[in-house]
């Protein structure tokens, strides 16, 4: 009721303020100087007579005295017309303006309020925001909202590790640290809680690999032998020790295990340029041959159907080598591949015609040459 009875009285203050200026009088033209000066002249025009009956002036001079008197009466009889029409055509406005004001104020005000909010809606608390869908609610409602489920289930080990990064990306890393330590008590250890506590380590003190972020490498290695995380922040680690060889030894490594399109490959290169490490060598290339796809696929297959597949993937490879003949150890596969077919034939053509490839290449035709006698070619 309280509530109504402010709205009722903000409303009456914004009509007032509207209609004062417009109070009756308020700007209204004062009774006019034309009806003044209506009686001047008529005063004029007894006084023009008054003259002439007593002989005064004559009467030419009367009749032109009289004429501009009558223009000035009707000149001021239609400015009178005229400021009344304009009197009452402003009262008119002002009746307008003041209907407007008592009933349009209220009116929209009104309409306003009702669609854009009520005093009958119930309140919304933080308790029920967090229940709110997720697609309407920012990141710091969704943490708020793990959080909240954390406290009231601290042995959730999974809701800390999902929540552990976003501390990190947020820039909580004491959050982070904590929350990684608390998934790892209540889950036990794996390599990725461990690179993400060490990580997490590594930030709270700036950069520096502790003796407790070491530890947690280490713990991610000993179970992952591969994980790179781990591999660089342990050479990282050797690196601030003081002892850049091993550093660049376990970078080497790293990058020497990574595959050429590896993401942290460039970081691991330059690391190994900052202590003066020569850069690895390019891995070579995979020879070409079944995948994981083809076995799989040859499993299910019968043997005369297998036989066909190996088939199909060596003609594959003699095709390629027709087309680039440069690769020795394509050539050799090649050989071995017809003679285990029984296409012993095939196996001599093949080595024929690698010989051919490599004429001037003496290491190779010495390879050649050695498998040929292997496998029962011939020379």
């Amino acid at each position: 009721m309280l509530l109504w009875i402010a709205f009722s009285l903000m409303t009456a203050a914004a009509v007032l303020a509207v209609l004062w200026p417009l109070r009756s009088g308020a700007g209204a033209v004062p009774a006019g100087s034309a009806q003044a000066d209506l009686a001047v002249y008529r005063d004029q025009l007894a006084e023009i007579e008054r003259d002439r009956a007593s002989g005064l002036i004559g009467g030419p001079e009367g009749e032109a005295a009289r004429a501009e008197v009558a223009r000035r009466i009707l000149r001021a009889s239609a400015e009178t017309e005229a400021g009344g029409a304009f009197v009452r055509g402003a009262d008119l406005r002002r009746r307008a303006v003041a209907v407007i004001a008592l009933i349009g104020v209220p009116l929209l005000a009104g309409g306003l309020y009702f669609f854009l909010g009520s005093p009958l809606y119930p309140p919304q608390p933080l308790a029920q925001r967090l229940e709110a869908r997720p697609d309407q609610s920012d990141i710091a409602i969704l943490i708020r909202k793990v959080e909240g489920h954390l406290e009231a289930n601290p042995d959730d080990g999974r809701g800390y590790e999902v929540v552990a990064p976003i501390y990190a990306r947020l820039g909580r890393i004491d959050d982070a640290v904590r929350a990684w330590s608390t998934a790892i008590r209540l889950l036990g250890s794996s390599p990725q809680r461990q690179t993400g506590l060490g990580e997490a380590l590594v930030a709270q003190a700036g950069g520096v690999v502790t003796t407790e972020a070491k530890a947690a490498f280490q713990a991610a290695l000993a179970a992952s032998p591969g994980d790179p995380k781990a591999r660089y922040f342990l050479g990282l680690a050797a690196e601030q020790d003081g002892q850049p060889a091993e550093a660049a030894r376990i970078w080497g490594a790293l990058a020497a295990d990574s595959p050429p399109d590896a993401p942290w490959l460039g970081l691991v290169r330059e690391q190994l340029a900052r202590v003066g490490a020569p850069p690895p060598a390019a891995a070579p290339a995979p020879a070409p041959g079944p995948g994981a796809a083809d076995v799989a696929a040859a499993e299910s297959l019968t043997p005369e159907q297998r036989q066909q597949m190996v088939r199909g993937m060596v003609q594959r490879l003699s095709d390629r080598l027709a087309q680039d003949g440069n690769d020795i150890e394509g050539w050799l596969r090649l050989m071995r591949a017809w003679n285990v077919l029984g296409e012993a034939d095939k196996a001599k053509a093949a080595a024929a015609q690698a010989r051919t490839h490599f004429a001037k290449d003496d290491g190779a035709l010495g390879r050649i040459d050695a498998l040929a006698r292997e496998l029962g070619l011939g020379s």
